[in-house]
């Protein structure tokens, strides 16, 4: 028991909407059942005062021609058969619609609390059903003492509100066994209606407090320890290790691929120590293509291969902070730098003739 409050005391992090969707897959979702009784009693009530006069007065009728026929009546063999289908079928027609009301009540009364869920996980067999100790921790948890609570509230308040309505009517009630069977029903259809309206409406502040409750407590027990988000995120999103191990997997061939393209390109343009772009020009093309980038280290090296290779090295510190802001590799040069790039590689051209002429 110590262990397992200890691990909730953990549970301090909210809990992710994956956790919180596994929880509903599991069918473990909020559910008050002051709720659900208390869609049933409103569907009920409504009944009474919708359809209790269109029943008793459907039954009544079927039943005095029954009595009154009563004589005509075939009870032997099978000629009472079709008496017992008449009278079901005139008793389901009375009661079909209201039966239907507190059908959606008590589907309504689970539906607004969560959606619909198909889970076979409470069907699982669990030795904490059966585990002496498991049922003496839910008897005195503090879902069983919300119970108690609750139940002793609902008799306390039901119980006075019901002493408040039948009290004045407390005479009244004395000559009933005197009053004729007619008059009986209308007053006993009123007392009812009164009753039941008043239960209605506690039972409502009740179900409300309890609906706050258990989500209070459901939430609670989905709440996560941060080595469980941690392992969620992991699994969603991948481990950081292993992302950041490709992640230096891919740079390290890009910039073995760079480095085999700066001996074609046409110029390196440099930011003396800080920045390289190396761009290739042939006729034909576009616009230039950047075929290799990079500061500081990666910058010095794509120098050292330049030089190598006798690709010349041009130093424009502006052109090469932009050009490496704005160009990706194996991209053509933006048409904002069309100018101040045509000028070097015009410069480098211009310095390439001139070395054949000299070489001549």
């Amino acid at each position: 028991m110590a262990e397992g409050g200890q691990d909730q005391e953990d549970k301090s992090e909210d809990p992710t909407q994956k956790r919180l969707d596994d929880a509903l897959k599991r069918g473990d979702v909020v559910k008050s059942q002051e709720v659900s009784t208390w869609f049933v009693i409103a569907g009920g009530t409504l009944v009474m005062m919708s359809f209790a006069g269109s029943m008793s007065h459907s039954l009544s009728t079927s039943m005095r021609g029954l009595l009154a026929n009563s004589y005509a009546i075939r009870v032997e063999g099978r000629g009472f058969l079709p008496v017992v289908q008449k009278i079901g079928i005139e008793v389901i027609v009375a009661v079909a619609i209201p039966m239907l009301v507190l059908l959606i009540a008590a589907v309504a009364g689970n539906m607004i609390q969560h959606r619909l869920v198909w889970s076979g996980e409470s069907l699982k067999p669990k030795f904490s059903k059966i585990s002496p100790l498991a049922g003496l921790k839910r008897l005195f948890s503090k879902q069983a003492l919300m119970n108690f609570a609750k139940g002793l509230l609902k008799l306390a308040l039901l119980g006075a509100v019901m002493t408040a309505l039948l009290w004045p009517e407390r005479t009244r009630l004395d000559t009933v066994v005197m009053l004729d069977p007619a008059a009986i029903l209308p007053m006993t259809q009123n007392l009812s209606l009164q009753l039941l309206g008043a239960v209605v409406a506690i039972l409502a502040l009740i179900a409300a407090g309890d609906f706050l409750f258990q989500y209070r407590q459901w939430f609670e027990r989905q709440k996560m320890s941060f080595q469980e988000v941690k392992e969620e995120y992991k699994n969603a999103e991948g481990d950081p290790l292993v992302k950041g191990k490709i992640r230096q997997i891919r740079e390290g061939r890009m910039r073995k691929r760079m480095m085999a393209a700066v001996p074609d390109a046409t110029v390196v343009i440099t930011n003396p120590t800080h920045y390289a772009v190396a761009l290739k020009y042939e006729r034909g093309m576009n616009a230039p293509v950047c075929v290799a980038k990079g500061m500081d280290a990666i910058a010095l090296k794509i120098r050292e291969v330049a030089t190598a290779s006798s690709v010349p090295i041009v130093e424009n510190p502006p052109l090469a902070r932009a050009l490496h802001a704005t160009v990706e590799i194996d991209s053509e040069v933006p048409a904002e730098h069309y100018q101040a790039v045509a000028e070097v590689i015009g410069f480098v051209m211009k310095l390439n003739r001139a070395a054949g002429t000299a070489r001549r």
